[in-house]
C-alpha cells in the first residue's frame, strides 16, 4: 500500500470497502436525489437504500400474511427515479433482468404493463448463412425461417379497480421501428402536430385500444400527419372484440389516394350496435413506401387519452442500480401503494410484489399475452395464467405467471385471472424456450414447460423476504465490486428527477452525479443481461418489444457486440464476459462451414459475417476480421483474470486457429509486405487490400497470440511464424493533412463525419498505437479523430460540433475511450457530455436512433479508461482526468491487466492515495505504476 493520507481519506477508504447489500458504494453522491436524503459520508438514509419491509415478508408466499404499516422506500444513492408513469417503451419504461429473463416496467397506477423477454426467443434456422441459403452477401432475411431476429416474448397487463381506468392503446406484434418521440401513444395525444410513425412497417400495422368497459363505436376519425402523403393510411380493416382474441370486422376501407392535405381529419361511419371492449385497426401500408404514419386516431364516443393517473398523489418510480429492485409508490386518497419488482438470478424467476397500507386493497384483472400468437389460458385452482407454443423454426416456448395471494378471491375471466379484495399480491413469472447454446446438440434442449413449472414451484416455496434478500445479496455483491466518484452535484440537481436532470445537463449545467450514473447504469445493464451460463448481451441487451427489431437486435461483429463488453473486465465483471466467450466457442462451428464455403474448401480457421444469431447464423456482408476481433476478448479475459486453465483450454486454441486463417489468407504485395485482401472499413469507403481496420486488428490478433503462447511456453515454431507475419504487415500510414490513413491510398476527407472510426482500432480497443511508444502515429490519430468529430481549428471544441452521422449512441463512447488513450482528458469528457445531451433517452437508454444498448455498455469502459489504463504493461492512474473532475475524487475496485484490483483517491488532480492488490495475479512481484507522471516499482498487496 502506497499512500499519502489524511483522516478524510481513511474514512473514504473504509466506505469504499463496504459491499454486499449496500445499495452502491456509499462514497457515491446520490443521483436519485430527494425523497430520502443521505446520511453522513454519503450513506443513503436507512443504511441500504432498500424499501421498507413489506407485508408478510417473513412467511411462505403461499401462506397467510399480516399487513405491515406503509413506509415509503428511500431513494438509494445512484438510483434513477421519475415522478410519473411511463407511456413509451423505448424512452421511459425501466429495465430489470437476470441475464436470461428481462422486463420493461411502466409503473401505471391503475393499468400496469409489464413487457417481458427471454434471451433465447429467436426466429431463424440453425446454422444459416447467406451463401448457403442461396442469397447475395448483402441480403438480410430476418424471417423466422431465414437468418431470423430476436423476438418479443409477451406482455402482462394488470387492470386495477379503484380509479378511472384508462384505455390501453398498443401496437400489437410490431413490425418495423418507431422512435421514442413518434410512438403509438402519439396517435391519441390530441395533437395533430405529433404523429405515430413507423420505419419499415412490414405488411400489416396493428393499432389496438382496450377499453375499461365495453362501448359501442360506430364511427372513427383519422388525421393525416405532417410528412410524405404516401405514408398515410389508405387501406385498413376496423374490428371489435370482447376478449382480444376473436375479432369481428366492422368496417373495411380502401382509399384511392392519400389524404388531400396535412393535418386533415377524416371521419368514417358504419353500422354497429354491439359494445366491444377491444377495438383494432389493421392497416396495410402502401407497398414500396418506407414509412407508415398517422397523426391522430379517434373513436366516436370514447376518450382514448390517458386519465387515470391524475387520481394518484405522491407518485414515484425508482430503479435502484445497486440492488436491481424497481419500486413504484403512490397514494390513492389515504391509501398508500408500494410495488416492488426484480429479476432474480438466484431463483431464476421474475418477482412482482404489490402491497398497500390497508387490507383488501387490490381488485382487478391480470391478462397474459403472447407476442408469438399463442393463446393464454387461466386456471383458478393453480392461480396461473400460461401459454406455450412452437414457432416456424421449431423453437418451443412457454410462459407462466403464478399469482400468490394471502386472502381475497381468484376467478377466471375468459383467458385472464380476476382477483378481488386481496391484501397483497405476488406474481412469479418464468418464460423459457428449448434453446441450448450447443452447436453439437443442434441448438436445442428439453421441453421448456416442465422447467417453467419447476422454477415457479421452487420460488413459491420461499418467502418473499427470502427471494428478495437472495436477489439483493447476489446482485449487490456484483455491482459493489467497483465504484467511481468525482465532484458533487449541487442541491438543485439532486432535488430533480432523472428526466429533469438529463434535461438540465443537456442545457449545459454541470452534474457529476448524473455522469457517474452512466458508469453505474452500463454495469447494471450488463449484469442484468449477461452472466455466466447464458447468452451474451445483444444489440438491445435483452430488452425488446418488437418482432422486427432494428438490425434484428442481433450480434453485430464490426463494433457493437464488442463494445458491449468493453467495461466487463476493467470494471470488475469478468463473469459477465464469459457468455461472449461461450458464444464465440459455439458459433465457431457453423462459421467454419460458412468460411470454407466462401473462402475455399481448404481454408483453415474461420471468420464471420457482420450479423450473427444464437443459432450460429451468419448474415449480411462478411466482416473478414470479425473472429480476430472476437479473439481480442478471448485474450483480454485472461489478461485481467490470469486464469491459466482458461488460457490453455479455451483461448489459446482459438487464437491459434484464427491466426491460421490469416496465415492462409494474407496477401504478399510486390514490396514484400502483407495485406488483408478485399477488406472494407465499416461501413463506408472502397473495398480494397490492406484497409487499416483489417491491418490493425490482425496485428492485434498476432500480438495476443504471441503473448498467450509465451505465457504457456508452447509452440515455439509457430510463435516464430506469427511474429514473422506481424513484422511484415503493411504498416499504418500518415496522410497529407497529418491524419492516420483509413485506406492504403491517401484519400481521407477531412470533412468526413462518418460514425465509424475503424482505422483508430490500434489506439482503442487495440494497443498498437500509443503516445509513449508510437508518438507520430498517436498524433496522426488525434488529427483524424478531431476531424471526424467536426472540430474547427481556432474554435473552442464542444459537443455541438459533432453532427450528423457522428451523433450515434455508440460513437460517443468509442471516441471518449480514444481521446482518453491519447491523453486528451477535456475532449474525452466532451464525448460523455455529447452522449448525455444528444443520444440519451429519459430512461438513460442510449439512442442510435433507434435505441441500442452498446452506448450504455461502452461508456462504462470508456470512463474507466479516463481513470485507469494498463494496456502498455504499466498501471497508469488518472491518465485522462479532466479539469471538472480534478478537485477531488476516488475509484475503488477497477481492474488492471495482470490480475490487479486498483483503488485510488485524488485531490486537485493529483493522486493522494492508492492501492494495488494482486488478488488474481500469479505472483506479487513489483509492478510498474505511473503516479502523477512518475513511474514507480510498486509491490502489490
Amino acid at each position: 500500500m502506497n499512500e499519502t493520507r489524511n483522516p478524510q481519506d481513511l474514512r473514504r477508504r473504509a466506505l469504499l470497502k463496504l459491499s454486499g447489500a449496500v445499495s452502491m458504494l456509499p462514497v457515491l453522491q446520490a443521483c436519485g436525489g430527494g425523497g430520502g436524503g443521505a446520511a453522513s459520508g454519503g450513506l443513503p438514509a436507512g443504511g441500504t437504500g432498500a424499501a421498507a419491509p413489506v407485508a408478510g415478508a417473513g412467511e411462505p408466499i403461499a401462506s397467510g400474511e399480516t399487513p405491515a404499516l406503509f413506509a415509503p422506500a428511500k431513494i438509494a444513492s445512484r438510483a434513477l427515479w421519475y415522478d410519473s408513469p411511463a407511456s413509451d417503451w423505448e424512452s421511459q419504461a425501466l429495465p430489470i433482468g437476470n441475464a436470461r429473463l428481462g422486463a420493461m416496467l411502466f409503473g401505471g397506477a391503475f393499468n400496469e404493463r409489464i413487457q417481458f423477454n427471454e434471451q433465447s426467443l429467436w426466429g431463424g434456422v440453425n446454422n444459416y448463412d447467406n451463401a448457403l441459403a442461396g442469397k447475395n452477401d448483402d441480403a438480410f432475411d430476418t424471417s423466422v425461417t431465414g437468418f431470423g431476429s430476436y423476438l418479443a416474448f409477451g406482455d402482462i397487463a394488470l387492470a386495477f379497480t379503484g380509479g378511472t381506468a384508462s384505455p390501453q392503446v398498443t401496437w400489437p406484434a410490431p413490425q418495423g421501428v418507431a422512435s421514442a418521440s413518434e410512438g403509438v401513444a402519439k396517435s391519441v395525444d390530441g395533437s395533430s402536430g405529433t404523429k405515430w410513425c413507423i420505419d419499415g412497417p412490414g405488411a400489416l400495422v396493428l393499432w389496438q385500444a382496450e377499453l375499461p368497459q365495453a362501448a359501442v363505436v360506430a364511427a372513427y376519425t383519422l388525421t393525416s400527419a405532417n410528412d410524405v402523403p404516401a405514408r398515410d393510411p389508405q387501406q385498413w380493416t376496423f374490428a371489435g372484440s370482447n376478449d382480444g382474441a376473436a375479432w369481428t370486422a366492422l368496417d373495411t376501407r380502401s382509399l384511392p389516394a392519400p389524404f388531400e392535405s396535412r393535418a386533415q381529419a377524416k371521419a368514417f361511419a358504419f353500422t354497429n350496435t354491439t359494445a366491444y371492449r377491444f377495438y383494432r385497426f389493421a392497416f396495410v401500408p402502401k407497398a414500396g413506401v418506407s414509412h407508415f404514419q398517422v397523426a391522430e386516431i379517434a373513436l366516436a364516443g370514447v376518450d382514448l387519452k390517458p386519465s387515470a393517473e391524475a387520481a394518484t398523489s405522491g407518485y414515484r418510480r425508482t430503479l435502484d442500480l445497486g440492488t436491481g429492485v424497481h419500486t413504484t409508490e403512490f397514494g390513492i386518497g389515504s391509501r398508500k401503494i408500494v410495488r416492488e419488482a426484480f429479476a432474480s438470478k438466484v431463483d431464476d424467476v421474475m418477482v412482482f410484489r404489490y402491497t398497500a397500507s390497508d387490507a383488501r386493497a387490490f381488485s382487478g384483472t391480470l391478462t397474459l399475452t403472447s407476442m408469438q400468437g399463442a393463446t393464454a389460458t387461466a386456471d383458478v385452482a393453480t392461480g396461473q395464467v400460461s401459454f406455450s407454443g412452437a414457432m416456424a423454426n421449431s423453437l418451443k416456448y412457454a410462459c407462466t405467471v403464478q399469482v400468490v395471494k394471502e386472502d381475497g378471491q381468484l376467478a377466471v375471466s375468459r383467458n385472464a385471472l380476476r382477483f378481488d379484495q386481496c391484501t397483497s399480491l405476488t406474481l412469479l413469472v418464468d418464460a423459457r424456450t428449448d434453446y441450448k447454446l450447443d452447436y453439437a446438440a443442434g441448438w436445442r434442449s428439453t421441453d421448456p414447460a416442465p422447467r417453467v413449472q419447476a422454477a415457479l414451484a421452487a420460488a413459491a416455496s420461499k418467502t418473499y423476504a427470502a427471494l428478495r434478500q437472495a436477489h439483493v445479496a447476489d446482485f449487490g455483491a456484483v455491482m459493489s465490486r467497483a465504484a467511481v466518484t468525482w465532484g458533487e452535484s449541487d442541491a438543485t440537481a439532486v432535488a430533480l428527477s432523472t428526466r429533469q436532470r438529463l434535461e438540465r445537463y443537456a442545457g449545459g449545467a454541470a452534474d457529476p452525479g448524473l455522469e457517474q450514473a452512466m458508469f453505474d447504469y452500463g454495469r447494471y445493464l450488463l449484469v442484468s443481461s449477461s452472466r455466466q451460463g447464458g447468452l451474451p448481451a445483444n444489440l438491445q441487451g435483452l430488452w425488446n418489444n418488437s418482432n422486427s427489431p432494428a438490425w434484428a437486435s442481433d450480434y453485430h461483429t464490426n463494433i457493437n457486440v464488442q463494445m458491449n463488453y468493453w467495461g466487463a473486465e476493467s470494471t470488475g465483471l469478468p463473469d459477465c464476459h464469459l457468455p461472449l466467450v461461450d458464444f464465440v466457442t459455439q458459433v465457431a462451428g457453423p462459421s467454419r462451414v460458412a468460411t470454407r464455403n466462401a473462402f475455399g474448401a481448404n481454408t483453415r480457421g474461420w471468420t464471420a459475417r457482420t450479423s450473427q444469431s444464437i443459432f450460429g447464423g451468419n448474415s449480411w456482408n462478411w466482416n473478414n476480421v470479425s473472429s480476430a476481433w472476437y479473439a481480442q476478448h478471448l485474450y483480454e479475459h485472461f489478461a485481467f483474470t490470469q486464469d491459466l486453465n482458461y488460457l490453455r483450454g479455451t483461448a489459446y486454441p482459438m487464437l491459434k486457429e484464427i491466426c491460421q486463417f490469416w496465415e492462409d489468407r494474407l496477401k504478399t504485395r510486390a514490396d514484400g509486405l502483407l495485406v488483408a485482401p478485399n477488406g472494407w472499413s465499416p461501413e463506408h469507403g472502397p473495398t480494397e487490400d490492406g484497409v487499416m481496420y483489417d491491418q490493425q486488428i490482425i496485428w492485434d490478433l498476432f500480438q495476443n497470440y504471441l503473448d498467450a503462447a509465451r505465457t504457456l511456453n508452447v509452440d515455439a515454431a509457430y510463435q516464430a511464424t506469427v511474429a514473422g507475419m506481424q513484422a511484415k504487415l503493411a504498416p499504418n500510414k500518415i496522410g497529407k493533412w497529418g491524419q492516420l490513413q483509413e485506406w492504403q491510398g491517401d484519400i481521407d476527407d477531412p470533412k468526413d463525419n462518418h460514425r465509424h472510426t475503424s482505422h483508430l482500432f490500434a489506439v482503442y480497443p487495440g494497443r498498437q498505437i500509443t503516445p509513449a511508444k508510437t508518438p507520430a502515429f498517436a498524433a496522426a490519430a488525434l488529427v483524424s479523430l478531431k476531424a471526424r468529430c467536426g472540430e474547427v481549428a481556432g474554435q473552442p471544441f464542444t459537443a455541438s460540433m459533432v453532427t450528423g452521422d457522428s451523433r450515434r449512441s455508440w460513437t460517443w463512447p468509442w471516441r471518449c475511450a480514444l481521446f482518453a488513450r491519447l491523453g486528451d482528458a477535456a475532449r474525452a469528457q466532451t464525448m460523455l457530455r455529447g452522449l448525455l445531451t444528444y443520444n440519451t433517452l429519459q430512461n438513460l437508454f442510449c439512442n442510435h436512433p433507434p435505441f441500442q444498448m452498446d452506448g450504455n455498455f461502452g461508456i462504462s469502459g470508456a470512463l474507466t479508461e479516463m481513470l485507469l489504463q494498463s494496456h502498455e504493461g504499466v498501471i497508469v492512474l488518472l491518465p485522462a482526468c479532466p479539469d471538472d473532475w480534478k478537485a477531488a475524487g476516488a475509484f475503488n475496485g477497477l481492474r488492471a491487466r495482470g490480475g490487479y484490483r486498483v483503488s485510488c483517491t485524488w485531490k486537485d488532480g493529483l493522486v493522494v492515495s492508492y492501492e494495488i492488490v494482486a488478488d488474481k495475479a500469479r505472483d506479487k512481484k513489483p509492478v510498474k505504476v505511473r503516479i502523477n507522471g512518475e513511474e514507480r516499482e510498486v509491490t502489490p498487496a
